[in-house]
């Protein structure tokens, strides 16, 4: 990826890159975050680490969302970026399910099997959550060949059944996600009153949080094979450890925040700064004081702490963007494969955009990849929109059908 951008860059430099994409509102949200993420290095307690860290999100941003639209303006390329990726994803899972095998499926197999082609199972559960939409669509779109969509549809199975194996819990809730995002696109609710309906609900929860918690800590329920118990402990957060720790890495992520409101700690420097904010009786079995054990579990906390309120609201900016986009392409699309292509990429953010409340993987090249992708596949969806190219090539994939 480095490799890949560092050309990339060199290519702009003898050749002007399009300008269009540059005036994109997504284009603009972004380039303003990695703005600020420069300058919360430059104020950033472990300059080495911060300035570390920007590369490696630049990388990803540069490698997938800026050349990456320029590939994606063919609707042949999304398709061939996602086939790489679901086959390589395949054989992930294949690989996983001959080590889980053994112990008949369990749930503590699930967090070894993956290994070493991902940490732990947590991850895992969010690719194969952000690809399933995608499979969806792919088995849907009658562009595609029979044998495609039906390849399509049975590793959309496949994948199902990966997710309900790995026990990531917070890749099942995604998914529910997903589905309820798709029915209310699908009864033409609008946007601001979904977004509307999740502000109210964000209130209610602060408002009400005390007896909430209350309710939440009468949940006994551990993690066990059992997919019921499993789902019931989701809520645990009187004796689940991987539930307390959340809460936490949440409350220091809060912390760190009210001391260093404006620049934050400075990028990627969560992990090691955390620790003295642990308070004594929220800690759990699983705390620790080495930096060893992540970061702040949290796509919004984790910049919160780190870059400040602008590096929190920059993360709620690329969300609320992609949304944006999503919906407008939703109501403006006249072809109907690209439709739902578009929509099963959008879908597929979305799990990752509510998987980022319990878990964070940007730092990781193999959710990075994706995340980044997806949101360039969208806007050069856009972008063709607008300049008439995806009317042309639509045309012309059909008439080779025909």
């Amino acid at each position: 990826m480095f490799g890949i951008m560092f050309f990339f860059l060199l290519h702009t430099v003898y050749s002007q890159y399009d300008k269009a994409i540059i005036r994109h509102p997504v284009s603009i949200v972004i380039l303003v975050s990695l703005l600020w993420m420069l300058v919360t290095c430059f104020t950033s307690t472990m300059h080495v680490v911060s300035f570390k860290y920007l590369l490696e999100r630049s990388s990803g941003v540069i490698t997938f969302y800026f050349l990456g639209i320029l590939l994606f303006r063919s609707i042949k390329n999304i398709s061939y970026f996602n086939w790489l990726y679901i086959s390589a994803l395949t054989i992930v899972i294949i690989y996983t399910f001959i080590n889980q095998y053994p112990s008949h499926f369990s749930e503590k197999s699930a967090h070894i099997a993956v290994k070493p082609f991902y940490n732990d199972h947590t991850a895992y559960g969010a690719m194969l959550a952000m690809f399933i939409p995608v499979l969806g669509g792919l088995s849907l779109m009658k562009r595609n060949s029979p044998a495609i969509r039906i390849t399509a549809f049975l590793v959309f199975v496949v994948f199902m059944l990966a997710l309900s194996f790995s026990y990531c819990r917070a890749a099942w809730l995604s998914i529910l996600a997903a589905a309820l995002v798709l029915t209310l696109m699908l009864l033409r609710i609008k946007l601001k009153w979904i977004l509307a309906g999740l502000c109210l609900g964000v209130y209610l929860l602060f408002a009400f949080q005390s007896k909430i918690l209350m309710k939440l800590q009468q949940n006994t329920t551990d993690v066990s094979d059992n997919i019921g118990n499993e789902i019931q402990s989701i809520s645990n957060v009187s004796s689940d450890a991987s539930n307390r720790e959340r809460l936490n890495r949440w409350s220091c992520a809060y912390r760190m925040w009210l001391d260093k409101p404006v620049f934050g700690y400075g990028p990627g420097t969560y992990m090691f700064k955390y620790a003295p904010y642990q308070l004594s009786y929220m800690q759990t079995s699983i705390t620790t004081y080495e930096a060893n054990g992540g970061n702040a579990h949290n796509e919004y906390l984790g910049p919160l702490a780190e870059e400040g309120t602008i590096g929190l609201l920059s993360m709620l900016a690329i969300v609320a963007s992609v949304f944006i986009l999503a919906f407008r392409l939703f109501y403006n699309l006249k072809d109907r494969d690209t439709r739902i292509l578009a929509m099963g990429i959008f879908l597929g953010l979305v799990t990752y955009f509510v998987h980022g409340t319990m878990n964070n993987f940007l730092d990781t090249d193999k959710a990075a990849v994706p995340f980044w992708g997806f949101i360039g596949m969208l806007a050069a969806i856009d972008l063709a929109m607008k300049g008439g190219r995806l009317s042309a090539e639509v045309k012309g994939n059909q008439d080779k059908n025909t």
